[in-house]
């Protein structure tokens, strides 16, 4: 996968509604390169499917975790835009301090979330990981 497979990934995840025009418009290459290239995502399995988000508080039955991640050298951009590529990531924070990247993970069980670390572990750039599920969530009431 070059950059532009991560981009197109990047922009399903964001709206897998996105027309073949749309798409090819934003990445500005052609509406065949857009449809030969989803093709062949699909074909080597890298997309498996398409989905429907819905609101946090809907879903329960799902494996939530945070994922600290450790950059090596100058590659935070190229690491950001596979991280966005990745479709167990649900959110991606650069941050300040011992990690550079902190990304929400979400499976549909530990089977499902070792699968997620394994590939993101895995990505050129990363030099180390630390992952914490979520067991509980608490918030103030007002």
């Amino acid at each position: 996968m070059d950059e532009t497979d991560h981009q197109l990934i990047s922009l399903l995840r964001q709206d897998a509604r996105l027309s073949v025009a749309a798409l090819a418009a934003k990445l500005g290459v052609s509406r065949g390169t857009v449809t030969n290239r989803i093709r062949r995502l699909e074909d080597n399995n890298v997309i498996v499917g398409y989905t429907v988000r819905l609101r946090p508080d809907v879903q329960c039955n799902e494996i939530k975790a945070w994922m600290s991640i450790a950059v090596e050298g100058n590659q935070t951009r190229a690491v950001i835009a596979r991280l966005l590529g990745e479709p167990g990531v649900a959110t991606l924070h650069d941050t300040n301090g011992r990690w550079d990247l902190l990304a929400e993970l979400r499976a549909e069980n530990l089977q499902a979330l070792a699968k997620v670390l394994e590939r993101i572990r895995l990505l050129k750039g990363i030099s180390n990981t630390e992952t914490s599920i979520h067991l509980e969530t608490y918030r103030l009431s007002s």
